[in-house]
């Protein structure tokens, strides 16, 4: 391995890994990322948090304050079998700090189920482990600046068309529904997906079997906000068309079929709601002491 090189990730195989990370005497410490990335494993998180692997040690590589003191590696499951093997990991995607003396404790495993795995959340987690402060430098992305200018000039040219009848910008309806939306984000927590970068689901690289909703109340994945979205969504639903059965003037068969659907909508989607709740808070439901 030729550390002069300054390349920003080495891949290594059993016999690198034993020599440059667990043999001592070493004076760096080494951040190694156990991985899946071949196709055949379908590890979707594993190329997602690829992604924020690269830019993190870039980040570093290009660094004014880059020293021989950090070194970043990556042991790939079909390349380095006997290293999963021996840490005892049966999950991917898994980051690591092999500090330069002494063996690796609890806190130098990255609790990426927690955290989620942005370069940000790296860079704190090494800070903290190897004192060692990394600027995280993403490239540009364009994509947002686009989206925007592509909805400024749909809204603008609406307007241009309408303009002779603006009526539609006081309908009452239409922004209840804009609100509607930007609630059911909100509280699905979307917010939180962004700040935090968690992976959109997990797969056991053992049995297969894919995870919509993490089991820790600290966290979620990305699949887990869209479900609630959509809870939300119908529970509101049912409780719109309950609010219509009651105040319309219509047929009163009619109506009870609209109520029928509505209770339908409420119970079912909110007993889902209540069980996932219950699965992520394994305390639920509360019970109180009463003196």
């Amino acid at each position: 391995m030729e550390w002069s090189s300054r390349r920003s990730i080495f891949r290594m195989n059993g016999d690198k890994f034993r020599k440059f990370v667990k043999a001592p005497p070493r004076n760096y410490s080494m951040i190694v990322m156990f991985t899946a990335l071949q196709p055949q494993r379908q590890c979707s998180v594993c190329r997602q948090a690829n992604e924020e692997y690269q830019i993190l040690a870039n980040s570093w590589r290009y660094s004014s304050a880059f020293c021989n003191k950090l070194f970043f590696g990556m042991v790939d499951y079909d390349e380095g079998t006997d290293v999963f093997q021996q840490l005892n990991m049966n999950s991917a995607p898994t980051f690591m700090h092999f500090p330069s003396k002494g063996r690796p404790k609890r806190a130098d495993t990255f609790d990426l189920q927690r955290i989620g795995f942005a370069a940000e959340q790296l860079a704190k987690w090494i800070a903290d482990r190897t004192d060692v402060h990394i600027r995280v430098f993403r490239p540009p992305n364009y994509s947002g600046t686009i989206a925007l200018a592509l909805l400024v000039s749909l809204v603008g040219g609406l307007l241009y068309l309408r303009r002779n009848n603006l009526e539609f910008i006081y309908n009452k309806t239409g922004w209840a529904m804009v609100s509607l939306c930007i609630v059911f984000a909100m509280t699905s927590g979307q917010m939180w997906n962004h700040i935090r970068g968690p992976p959109y689901a997990h797969k056991n690289p053992h049995n297969g079997q894919v995870s919509y909703i993490h089991g820790s109340s600290q966290a979620q994945f990305v699949a887990e906000s869209h479900i609630i979205l959509v809870l939300n969504a119908a529970i509101t639903m049912g409780m719109v068309l309950l609010n219509e059965a009651a105040t319309s003037k219509g047929d009163v068969g009619k109506r009870r079929i609209i109520c029928l659907v509505g209770l339908g909508l409420v119970v079912f989607f909110f007993s889902f709601l209540l069980s996932i709740f219950r699965s992520k808070y394994h305390g639920y439901p509360y019970s109180f002491l009463i003196k």
